[in-house]
This record gives C-alpha cells, structure tokens and sequence, in this order.
C-alpha cells in the first residue's frame, strides 16, 4: 500500500466529548492502519487538558506526533501549557481568535489553521506563518476555489479529520491540492522529532 506522507489532523476515542468519534477510533486501530508516513493525533484539548501527559504518552508510544486541537481563543491559554508537538486551531472570523492565532505562533510550534472555509476564517487576517489545512472531511462542502488567492501567501497542509476508521484518506483534500496547485508541506520526518518544514508537490504524489 501507498502511505500517505502526513496525516496530522485525527482524533480517538480520547476525545471523548466528540459525538462523531466511533468507539473503534482507538489509538491502537490508527497504528495498525496505519495509512501515512508521519501520523499526527490532534484530539480535541478540552477532552485530554485534565490529563496531558497519558494522551501524549499514549502517543508517543505508538510513533505519532501529538498535537491538539484547539477550539478558538477561550482555549489558548491552556494549549500554552500543554506539551503539544503543534496545534490545529479553529480561527473563527472573531477578533479574539486572530489574536490567539499570534499567541499560539509565539510559543514556536507549528499552527495548523483548521476547516478555514467552514469556520468563515478571513485568510487576510491570518499570519502567513500559520499553515492553512485543505481538511477531506470538509473541504467539499464549500467553494474551494476561494482559497485559490492565498496559494501563494500560505503552506498548506493536507488532511484527513477522520473520525472513524473509515475516514483514514485524503482523496478529496488531495484532488483539490492538484486543482489548485498547491504544494503540499510536511511538518516533521518520518523518523526525527524535528519540526523544520520540508515541502512535497503534490502533484506526483496524487
């Protein structure tokens, strides 16, 4: 089977207030899927933040990379504080979120500007150092084609929010990089820790 090269945008069962999460998304089933190269999990922050340390553990012990996702501004002050890899970030077109996006950035992780067509995030708004997400579960559901002006201005990340097992791809986010020509980035190694950007065109790998 062809690995993908990154998936960084997944939840568990550790993010138990996720009605959308099937009992079967355990830790273990996405390392036996095992269906890209780098695995990220990004659990919802409010579920694991009473318990940091077992989420990361439990993810480490697997090989993945251990990010969260962070639910707007009233949330950054506890992703702060967590030991998370790199955050995936809901910016809402509010002011408060656009100044959490310049809090998260100063903490030196990598920011992964989450479903940006469905949260109504205004791109002009954001850093450039933020990486915006193309996300299989969401982008078919908006006109990507509005994020065409922005190809030039952001990296991009390549997606799968599965919630499921059977969410474990990318097809969709992956025709949508072709269409737009984007460039897909990849955040860290397949072996290191390291989170220096490297880039892959997309365009050989669909």
């Amino acid at each position: 089977m062809n690995k993908l090269p990154q998936d960084l945008h997944i939840h568990t069962t550790f993010s138990r207030h996720d009605g959308a999460v099937a009992p079967e998304q355990t830790v273990q089933l996405v390392a036996a899927i095992a269906h890209a190269r780098v695995i990220g999990i990004s659990d919802h922050l409010e579920s694991i933040v009473d318990d940091f340390p077992t989420y990361a553990q439990a993810l480490r012990s697997r090989g993945f990379r251990v990010g969260t996702e962070v639910n707007g501004a009233d949330w950054v002050g506890e992703a702060e504080a967590v030991e998370a890899q790199y955050y995936v970030y809901h910016c809402r077109n509010r002011e408060k979120d656009y100044r959490g996006t310049e809090r998260l950035l100063a903490t030196g992780k990598p920011l992964i500007i989450a479903h940006p067509l469905i949260l109504e995030t205004d791109l002009n708004r954001v850093p450039p150092q933020c990486l915006i997400e193309i996300n299989n579960r969401y982008v078919w559901r908006s006109n990507w084609e509005t994020l065409r002006p922005f190809t030039e201005m952001f990296s991009f990340v390549i997606d799968s929010d599965a919630h499921q097992p059977h969410w474990l791809n990318q097809n969709i986010a992956r025709y949508v990089a072709r269409e737009l020509e984007i460039t897909e980035t990849l955040l860290f190694t397949d072996s290191g820790e390291s989170a220096q950007l490297r880039t892959a065109n997309t365009t050989k790998k669909l």
